[in-house]
């Protein structure tokens, strides 16, 4: 599946727009010139930001630049899963917030980025509130709101860059391989035994070719992401009516002893310390 350009509509006389998408069953690999800030709220699930190809868990908040291509954070969720996604017009770097000297760190921001950032703790929370807060705001009152989430960001030390380097649309679109297909396969087959020399006959590549490719694109060993997806979906069910040992083969690993010490490498805790901690906090919620 090839990068897609996304066109957005604003309504006249608004600079941004606010809204709760949806695309849970759809692979949406795209790229707008569009500054954008999306929350997601989820169990867990996978972000895709440039080459950063990683996972959250339970929600996350993320600032992605212009031209930056990027997977809906939805994308394989089976779980409850709420958005919401802030869209700035493709002047509004330049034309509202450049010409004000008292918007000098939310310049630097904006312009920081296209390496796609990620926030958390207070950060994240204090946003969230913002955000809602906005949504039933007039447009000078939402204009207003969104400047002050945006200094929120640009004071923020609670920030991860997902990238190292420019990943606009200009570096991938010299890429031939769809990162859909690979996406796809190993949806498709984590459960079972992915073949890396099949990926590769699929997307025409040699096998040693396609694990320079999938390394130079995820940073990670095709092996690797696979058990990092493996580990995603154990968290899935781990949250459901299972033992950690019918998940463990669920998901497709063939020993219980490497997935806890796989799951606690990855996690910071066993199956069943995961379980047990967010199922008290769902609890809680409800």
């Amino acid at each position: 599946m090839k990068i897609q350009k996304e066109v957005i509509a604003f309504e006249n006389g608004k600079s941004f727009k606010l809204f709760s998408p949806s695309l849970k069953n759809c692979f949406f690999w795209h790229h707008h010139p569009e500054i954008e800030l999306v929350y997601v709220e989820a169990i867990n699930g996978i972000r895709h930001v440039g080459r950063d190809i990683s996972v959250f868990t339970e929600s996350d908040l993320l600032l992605i630049g212009s031209n930056v291509p990027h997977l809906n954070f939805d994308y394989g969720i089976q779980t409850e899963c709420r958005q919401l996604v802030l869209q700035m017009r493709e002047n509004f770097l330049q034309e509202i917030i450049v010409p004000v000297p008292e918007f000098q760190n939310i310049r630097q921001l904006l312009e920081r980025s296209y390496l796609g950032l990620s926030f958390s703790g207070e950060t994240k929370k204090i946003v969230i509130e913002k955000l809602h807060k906005i949504k039933n705001k007039n447009s000078f009152e939402s204009l207003v709101g969104l400047i002050e989430i945006l200094q929120t960001l640009a004071n923020s030390n609670e920030v991860k860059e997902l990238n190292k380097e420019d990943t606009r649309i200009k570096w991938f679109l010299n890429d031939k391989i769809r990162m859909g297909t690979i996406y796809d396969y190993i949806h498709e087959n984590y459960d079972k035994k992915p073949n890396v020399n099949e990926i590769a006959k699929i997307v025409s590549l040699s096998t040693p070719a396609f694990c320079r490719y999938f390394k130079k694109q995820t940073n990670m060993t095709f092996t690797d992401f696979v058990n990092k997806y493996r580990i995603n979906q154990a968290k899935i069910f781990l949250l459901k009516d299972y033992s950690v040992t019918e998940v463990c083969f669920q998901v497709g690993f063939e020993s219980l002893s490497y997935f806890n010490k796989l799951f606690k490498q990855h996690m910071g805790e066993t199956p069943s310390e995961f379980r047990k901690k967010h199922l008290k906090n769902i609890e809680v919620r409800n």
